[in-house]
């Protein structure tokens, strides 16, 4: 069975959202101000982290560290010189 999850924050003015699909064929979608920016295959409940870019000026990296378990799934948003900070959980 398929399940979602979804993730988002609001970083240097832009909107950063994560969905965390588990199940067979399992990945992690990482949305920069609603343009897919990001992809990583799941393997079983290991950590992944996508690599994005920030469309700031000039642009900078970001990365999403998503761990899909065990339990329920989190993610977090790591940029360049501070500690990752956790993403709220979406409903939708």
């Amino acid at each position: 069975m398929r399940r979602r999850h979804h993730f988002h924050i609001d970083h240097a003015g832009h909107s950063v959202s994560a969905t965390v699909r588990m199940g067979h064929g399992g990945a992690v979608e990482v949305l920069v101000d609603g343009k897919e920016t990001g992809y990583a295959k799941l393997s079983g409940d290991r950590p992944v982290a996508v690599t994005v870019e920030l469309p700031t000026d000039p642009p900078s990296q970001a990365v999403v560290h998503a761990s899909p378990g065990p339990g329920e799934p989190h993610c977090a948003l790591e940029v360049a010189g501070a500690e990752p900070k956790p993403m709220s959980p979406r409903s939708y």
